[in-house]
């Protein structure tokens, strides 16, 4: 396939998608985000370095060439977290864009709720059990606290958040569907 048919049918080529949009064109690179969650808490990471650096946020990262979604969610789970699991449950997807940034963020989002192991600090994220009730949406990403609560309720969504800086929504969308 060319690269020329992938922009125009916003097909992925090397990992990647590519969009065409009146005046623009956008990248999406793929990312992943994992949940665990058991009853009355959940696993955060305080995020130490990169981008997100002091948010707390869930275990993930970028799908790597060769790697299927789920693949690229088991592994970051595992080197953020130190936690294997079974089975994850596809939640959710999320496009992020951001001012000024032609790479459109395309967040595949899981819950999982059993595992095995303990969770252990990596260079990357310090993981810590908040009770549900005590979730620390002020010192997490703006959006979490429209989409996070679906996860809970294991509901099945789809959205869209344009930010300003990392701090600002702009604008979002936010439905919940069938299937993802």
């Amino acid at each position: 396939m060319s690269l020329g048919r992938a922009v125009r049918t916003g097909l992925a080529y090397n990992n990647r998608c590519y969009h065409s949009f009146p005046g623009a064109m956008y990248t999406t690179k793929l990312f992943t985000l994992v949940l665990v969650v058991q009853p009355q808490r959940v696993l955060l990471g305080m995020k130490k370095r990169g981008f997100g650096a002091g948010l707390w946020n869930g275990f993930g990262g970028k799908v790597q060439p060769g790697e299927s979604i789920e693949e690229a969610a088991r592994r970051e789970l595992l080197e953020e977290s130190g936690l294997t699991v079974s089975t994850l449950q596809k939640m959710g997807q999320i496009t992020f864009e951001f001012v000024g940034n032609s790479e459109l963020m395309e967040v595949h989002i899981f819950r999982a709720d059993d595992f095995h192991g303990e969770p252990t600090e990596s260079d990357e994220m310090r993981p810590q059990w908040f009770q549900l009730d005590e979730v620390p949406f002020s010192r997490m990403w703006a959006d979490d606290i429209y989409w996070f609560p679906l996860v809970l309720q294991k509901k099945l969504f789809r959205g869209y958040f344009k930010f300003q800086g990392q701090d600002t929504i702009l604008e979002h969308t936010l439905k919940e569907v069938e299937e993802v």
